[in-house]
């Protein structure tokens, strides 16, 4: 399939929250209360909440930036791409890439809530979570329909009030929600216990929303050591999402609702081949002295029935497709984090599909936007006809942005490599 002819679904994008989202949302009792954007006197912009500072990092939010210039360092909204914040401006990037729609985690908020479950007064939270959930719903998924896919947060503090946001926000067509790829690491009881998130899981099944899981989602990520290089970091993230599938799988959740949909963002699908083998082997191995029963059906076939995948730059999953089923995979952009593949998705896509035997365009169609039609209850030809929704017929749309990289001489100085500076202080 030609590049220009593809149709992109990007399951795992990021919003940078603009500084008016609160306003207008909030009860009056807490509009005082509200997060809000402060200038410091450094030149950087800040989320507060509750005399909590909240930064931006720059990785959140390189595009359009020389690589040489990436970093941990705080950013200003006047220093990173407009795409980021503005919803028409990201449309016009979305367009640029070639991209029709796009699934976008949350920033400031963590990628589950976490920082409203913190909340000094937890009416409180609830109402952040509530209005954070209608400015997404309302006006960045809004704003452009057929072109975004609504994600909400949970006020993960409380399941029944998670089971009561999630009928609330299905309610307003949101059908996908956040949770953490352990809630063990965050306080709350894990994946295994058998009771806490009963009323959440069951009010996903009844709405058939998606449950997200998000690399870093247990605001923790793999270190080998204290003094071990950040390379190590970066490169072993995708294991968040291995142990994440492993605990679902063996939590007995998807026995208990066959009909749960849970989505494994940003981890990667090389591995997922070797993980099917490896829980079929010891299942037949240990099953028995484990006491462990998947009723007719192997570990894997478990996997297969309940769990999404997706992949940014990902060759050997792509060419092992179909051991582990061409039906779970999609595709993301991760726009504007670091491991973005903007504006040149459509192309590092191209090598992926022309470097695997015998792919053809029916799965093509599968992994680029038809499984994240399904497993989104989405369908944006409703909205724009596939022929106007194509990377070719989006980009014509583009002609006068400009992807060029833009240099910022604030970025040019040494790299801070300290991450626990920014993760303390929304941890």
């Amino acid at each position: 399939m030609n590049p220009q002819d593809m149709v992109l679904i990007s399951v795992d994008d990021h919003v940078v929250e603009p500084p008016h989202l609160f306003d207008g949302r909030v009860p009056a009792r807490y509009v005082d209360d509200a997060p809000k954007v402060v200038h410091k006197q450094d030149g950087t912009d800040v989320w507060v909440y509750e005399g909590v500072q909240i930064p931006n990092i720059g990785l959140n939010a390189v595009a359009g930036r020389p690589k040489e210039e990436w970093g941990f360092e705080p950013t200003a909204f006047s220093e990173i791409r407009e795409g980021c914040f503005d919803i028409d401006r990201r449309i016009d990037d979305m367009n640029a890439n070639g991209v029709l729609a796009s699934v976008n985690f949350p920033s400031f908020p963590q990628f589950c809530g976490q920082l409203f479950s913190r909340s000094k007064d937890l009416d409180r939270g609830m109402a952040m979570v509530r209005a954070y959930n209608d400015w997404h719903i309302d006006e960045w998924a809004g704003t452009h329909l057929g072109r975004m896919i609504p994600l909400s947060i949970p006020p993960i503090w409380d399941p029944q009030l998670m089971a009561d946001e999630v009928r609330r926000v299905a309610a307003k067509g949101c059908l996908a929600v956040t949770f953490s790829e352990n809630p063990a690491k965050l306080g709350w009881p894990s994946w295994h216990d058998k009771q806490h998130w009963e009323p959440f899981f069951q009010a996903c099944v009844d709405n058939d929303v998606a449950i997200l899981l998000h690399i870093g989602s247990s605001s923790s990520l793999i270190r080998t050591a204290d003094d071990a290089p950040l390379d190590i970091m970066i490169a072993l993230q995708p294991q968040n999402t291995v142990q994440a599938a492993a605990d679902v799988l063996y939590s007995g959740v998807c026995q208990r609702y066959p009909d749960i949909k849970i989505v494994l963002s940003e981890g990667g699908i090389g591995w997922v081949p070797y993980f099917l083998e490896r829980v079929d082997y010891i299942y037949d191995k240990h099953r028995y002295w484990l006491g462990r029963d998947f009723g007719d059906m192997l570990p894997s076939q478990v996997v297969k029935r309940n769990f999404t995948f997706c992949f940014i730059d990902d060759m050997v999953g792509v060419e092992n497709r179909h051991h582990l089923g061409v039906e779970n995979i999609t595709w993301e952009c991760d726009y504007p984090h670091s491991d973005s593949s903007w504006p040149n998705s459509p192309e590092l896509l191209g090598k992926h599909f022309d470097g695997a035997p015998g792919l053809t365009d029916e799965e093509i169609d599968l992994i680029t936007h038809r499984n994240a039609m399904r497993v989104f209850n989405f369908d944006p030809f409703t909205h724009i006809p596939r022929e106007q929704a194509t990377v070719g017929a989006l980009r014509a749309l583009a002609k006068d942005v400009d992807t060029s990289l833009v240099s910022n001489q604030r970025f040019r100085g040494p790299k801070e490599t300290d991450l626990s500076k920014f993760l303390g202080k929304r941890d």
